[in-house]
């Protein structure tokens, strides 16, 4: 699967690094959900990085097997709380 940065999102990142998102879309345990806003469907991965910090990416299908990343940020404090439930399942 190849990714690519919408450039507006990459210039947007506060407190995330590229490569960090790149960790959790490459992570062996993931959980992805499907979202929409003002009617663009996309997906939101939630994972880890390799050191072990808990995000969200935020990626859209552009073709095939193309996503594009719309951006990435730190779990809430609830979405944490949901995801690590997950993640002990």
């Amino acid at each position: 699967m190849g990714y690519e940065w919408l450039t507006a999102a990459l210039a947007a990142l506060r407190d995330v690094e590229p490569y960090e998102a790149t960790e959790v879309l490459s992570a062996p345990r993931r959980l992805p959900i499907a979202a929409e806003s003002a009617g663009v469907h996309f997906l939101t991965i939630s994972g880890r990085t390799g050191r072990g910090r808990a995000l969200i990416v935020a990626v859209r299908l552009l073709g095939g097997h193309q996503q594009q990343i719309i951006g990435a940020r730190e779990m809430t404090p609830d979405e944490l709380a949901r995801f690590e439930k997950w993640e002990a399942s």
